[in-house]
């Protein structure tokens, strides 16, 4: 027993997939050292709720979750949270933490190296291969490029072109 053990915050926050789920975002968000509105209003907007008085935020239930991952994501770093959270999720809740980590790192424009670093390694730890998660990574890409409409010569806006699973390349 250390000296200042007695004032660690035993707060008895359990590992569980919901708190797996806003942990991993906040690891996402922060792995670049910086937390963008962009992806502040992502983790907001995918945790939902509204709080009192009808306002856009994190509602009560959803508040101790954030505060918990907070909590989390200051104690251990994201190898030791991979070891004790990677066991416990299904693959449905493994595929939308990549998917909804992705949308993150798009939220404010381009990946940072860090965040795609960080992402490389969850999706590793997950046991989810490339090959799998490319539809999901090239849906997600797509709904950040709104060049689309501001740019007539796109490649994807040329005569003939259909998005489709196979064709986003």
């Amino acid at each position: 027993m250390g000296l200042f053990d007695m004032f660690k915050s035993d707060s008895g926050d359990k590992m569980t997939p919901h708190l797996a789920f806003a942990t991993a975002l906040i690891y996402c968000m922060g792995a670049d050292g910086e937390m963008d509105n962009e992806e502040v209003g992502h983790l907001l907007s995918v945790l939902g709720g509204a709080s009192e008085g009808g306002t856009i935020g994190v509602g009560a239930n959803n508040r101790a979750l954030l505060d918990a991952a907070v909590k989390y994501v200051r104690r251990n770093p994201p190898e030791k949270f991979l070891e004790e959270a990677a066991p416990l999720l299904t693959d449905a809740q493994r595929m939308c933490i990549l998917v909804n980590m992705i949308d993150s790192a798009l939220s404010d424009g381009q990946p940072e190296p860090e965040e795609q670093v960080l992402i490389a390694k969850f999706q590793k730890a997950f046991g989810i291969n490339d090959e799998r998660f490319q539809p999901f990574f090239e849906v997600i890409v797509m709904k950040h490029d709104r060049s689309v409409f501001t740019n007539a010569n796109h490649p994807n806006n040329q005569p003939g072109f259909q998005v489709s699973l196979t064709g986003l390349r």
